[in-house]
């Protein structure tokens, strides 16, 4: 069974928490802190970016996959999973590589809203039509 969006979206966000880890790791050389952020700033910001991503990134995979797995129509669901990476992508890009990207902040954290709500939303249509 081919899970295009699921497929996709997976890949992108895999992509992006490796190059986030590797932005954490090159500051903590860089500042000899091993653990915690050792009150620098832009370890913090960076440690932060990385750990946003792997807090929000799995439960919008599990939503994607189980709504392909649903067979939510592609027109339907490859829109909204792109929404939701999209806002991974603003959010993480404003976290781990600008010191202060306030649109890509805040403009992340509404698509990531808006990409889990829509995903919620297909899925309970999804699922109530199937009862």
């Amino acid at each position: 069974m081919l899970l295009p969006a699921t497929t996709l979206s997976a890949i992108i966000l895999g992509i992006l928490l490796v190059v986030l880890s590797i932005r954490v790791i090159l500051v903590r050389r860089a500042t000899s802190a091993s653990l915690g952020d050792g009150g620098d700033v832009t370890l913090g910001r960076r440690i932060r970016g990385q750990a946003n991503l792997a807090e929000y990134a799995p439960i919008g995979l599990i939503l994607i996959l189980v709504a392909e797995l649903q067979g939510i129509h592609p027109y339907l669901l490859e829109p909204v999973a792109t929404i939701f990476v999209i806002g991974r992508l603003m959010h993480a890009i404003a976290f781990g590589f600008t010191d202060s990207w306030v649109i890509g902040r805040v403009g992340g954290t509404v698509l990531t809203f808006v990409g889990l709500v829509l995903l919620i939303i297909l899925l309970l249509i999804s699922g109530i039509s199937i009862i």
